[in-house]
């Protein structure tokens, strides 16, 4: 499989005062085209700093960092803003929605600015919202929010999508349609998602899970059988 992403050495400090914070410490692996990876760790261990790096919100403070090859690590401001629009889209745990927008308008806002887009209505359908394009964010759940954000992350056509805790706000059986439309994606699609979570159970319907511990990418392992949605217990 090709790589997509490979990260060498990646470190990020923070000053504060006169006090450095060493938050990554060192990480090295690789993300495949089309894998389903989940990043696990407990509050502090750098999972949402990697995510920031890998989408390209901010950078390393030093090691190298490629995508398809092209070292991110070099790239300008310019360059960083085009590769999040194009190559990446981003689901956070807050749905981030504009209120006076309409579902197709939300998404529709993502639609605009992408280089080759998918079509609105198909991602609608996918996600299982057709029927509630119409419909503001008020008027929707937890979940319907969620899966309107995931549609607008989509429909850019992404090769990577990054998942910071989406099911984290929300009830088991919204959180499993979520995860649901996040597999569809990742199979149908064939894009590449990496979700970061405190939800163990979740790493099981992924391809592989790396462990963040105190900084450091502490272990990898693979998943030879992934599970459903529906058949995790949280």
């Amino acid at each position: 499989m090709t790589v997509l992403l490979e990260g060498k050495d990646i470190r990020k400090t923070y000053q504060t005062g006169e006090v450095t914070v060493a938050v990554l410490k060192g990480l090295n692996f690789q993300i495949l085209q089309g894998e389903f990876i989940v990043v696990l760790g407990q509050s502090g261990s750098g999972k949402t700093t990697l995510l920031n790096i890998l989408g390209g919100m901010t950078k390393a403070t030093s090691g190298e960092l490629f995508y398809k090859g092209h070292p991110l690590h070099q790239a300008s401001d310019k360059e960083l803003t085009l590769y999040r629009r194009n190559e990446v889209g981003f689901v956070f745990q807050h749905y981030n929605l504009m209120s006076n927008l309409t579902a197709y308008e939300n998404v529709k806002l993502a639609w605009e600015i992408a280089e080759n887009p998918l079509s609105i209505e198909e991602i609608l359908g996918d996600v299982g919202l057709k029927d509630w394009s119409a419909h503001f964010p008020s008027q929707l759940s937890g979940g319907q929010q969620q899966r309107i954000a995931i549609a607008r992350a989509i429909v850019k056509n992404p090769e990577l999508l990054l998942c910071d805790e989406p099911t984290g706000a929300l009830d088991i059986q919204t959180g499993i349609q979520v995860l649901k439309a996040l597999q569809k994606l990742n199979r149908e699609y064939r894009k590449t998602v990496l979700i970061i979570t405190h939800n163990a159970e979740i790493s099981k319907m992924s391809n592989r899970v790396f462990y963040l511990k105190d900084g450091l990418l502490d272990r990898i392992v693979v998943n030879e059988h992934q599970i459903q949605p529906e058949d995790i217990t949280w």
